[in-house]
């Protein structure tokens, strides 16, 4: 996994201790000492995760997390000394995705990192847009000139399978393995009908993306790629 994170503890030897694994992970790293520079590092870098130390000068770990939670949805791992369940509770209160307790395995953190990441990774909404269609693969909300259209589960997925390959011919066999992972009751024939409807509701009176190829199958045709 690669990406870029922003390390904010006041303990240099500790700082660069967690660069150093995080660089040998295959991230790239940067260090700050104090909490005020960490909050202005963090707005100027846009990192992907904060390792963010709780008891810092200039301004305390929780409030920079409070402040940087309002500002973003960054992934933040709180790294302290403090045992307490309450420390901890005040840690993930204040916007943290988890919690590490010093003295730590580095691997550990790593691994608390990479979990943490992909967690927010699953959560970023997958859009495809072509033209006047818009289509946001996490949600299943398809919008065409700006306006929603109700498309079925099935239409949906097959719109996704036109908009990921623009331009292509694609055959019923082809259509039936990209959308349904062969998984699909019906006919090859009957991917005629899920064609033909979803063709009817994305289509508009200057844009008819989805054409038949005689013979062959069905192309989406677009202009911006």
């Amino acid at each position: 996994m690669s990406g870029t994170v922003l390390i904010i503890e006041d303990d240099t030897r500790i700082a660069n201790w967690v660069k150093v694994y995080f660089e040998r992970a295959g991230f790239s790293a940067d260090v700050t000492h104090d909490g005020e520079s960490g909050l202005a590092l963090a707005r100027e870098l846009a990192p992907d995760l904060i390792i963010l130390d709780l008891m810092l000068p200039r301004l305390d770990g929780v409030e920079l997390c409070r402040i940087l939670r309002r500002e973003s949805d960054v992934p933040i791992i709180m790294l302290t000394a403090r045992e307490a369940p309450a420390e901890r509770v005040m840690g993930l209160d204040s916007g943290a995705d988890d919690y590490v307790v010093k003295p730590f395995d580095p691997e550990e953190l790593i691994a608390r990192a990479e979990a943490v990441l992909r967690r927010v990774k699953g959560k970023v909404q997958q859009v495809l847009t072509h033209g006047s269609i818009m289509l946001n693969e996490t949600t299943g909300i398809v919008t065409v000139d700006g306006e929603p259209v109700a498309l079925s589960r099935a239409q949906t997925a097959l719109l996704s399978t036109f908009m990921r390959h623009p331009n292509q011919v694609l055959t019923r066999d082809q259509l039936i393995s990209l959308t349904f992972n062969d998984n699909f009751d019906g006919f090859d024939r009957a991917i005629d009908n899920h064609v033909a409807r979803l063709r009817k509701l994305i289509s508009t009176d200057g844009n008819r993306p989805i054409q038949t190829v005689y013979g062959a199958g069905y192309r989406f045709v677009v202009e911006d790629v």
